[in-house]
């Protein structure tokens, strides 16, 4: 095994700009949630990780090494429930519950629980079990598990006077 490394910082995928990985380090969904970890990546290289706070970690995200290496964060396979049916019903009923939940064009996957699985069947969902990566949505404010947001120095702004007189706009985000 190798010497220690250090990773202070987390480049988000989109952030890359093109920049590859040295190594790879396969993370479940828990795992992904982290602070302060040693972790061993798939070449042996020993890390570190020591952020300044807690992180929620997505599938393609890197680590930062102090010499400027990356290393990749990768989903692992890990029990899940593939839910199929009437998806958008039973996504409203999953998230109602707060239970994390990744969201595809044909199906929903979520961890195995016992009680949301025999809420989702008496729902009328298919249910499966398979072993899978699990990269559910994240908060509506920022990256993994809602745990407030940051927009590197950008704030909201203020927002508008409310104005009750004002036309409603009924779907605010469609295109004309």
């Amino acid at each position: 095994m190798s010497l220690l490394n250090t990773a202070r910082q987390v480049i988000r995928q989109p952030d890359l700009g093109g920049r590859i990985a040295h190594d790879v380090v396969t993370l479940t969904y828990d795992e992904r949630f982290l602070r302060r970890k040693r972790l061993v990546t798939a070449h042996d290289i020993s890390v570190m990780v020591n952020l300044a706070e807690t992180l929620s970690l997505n599938h393609g995200d890197c680590f930062e090494l102090d010499d400027g290496r990356l290393i990749e964060v990768i989903a692992a396979e890990e029990p899940v429930v593939v839910v199929t049916g009437d998806l958008a019903r039973l996504a409203w009923h999953i998230g109602n519950r707060h239970t994390p939940c990744q969201i595809e064009p044909t199906r929903l996957l979520i961890r195995q629980d016992h009680v949301i699985e025999a809420m989702l069947a008496q729902l009328g969902a298919g249910l499966s079990r398979a072993i899978e990566p699990f990269t559910p949505e994240g908060g509506a404010y920022g990256h993994g598990r809602t745990l407030g947001h940051s927009h590197g120095g950008h704030d909201h702004g203020h927002a508008p006077a409310f104005d009750p007189h004002a036309p409603v706009a009924l779907f605010p985000f469609a295109k004309p």
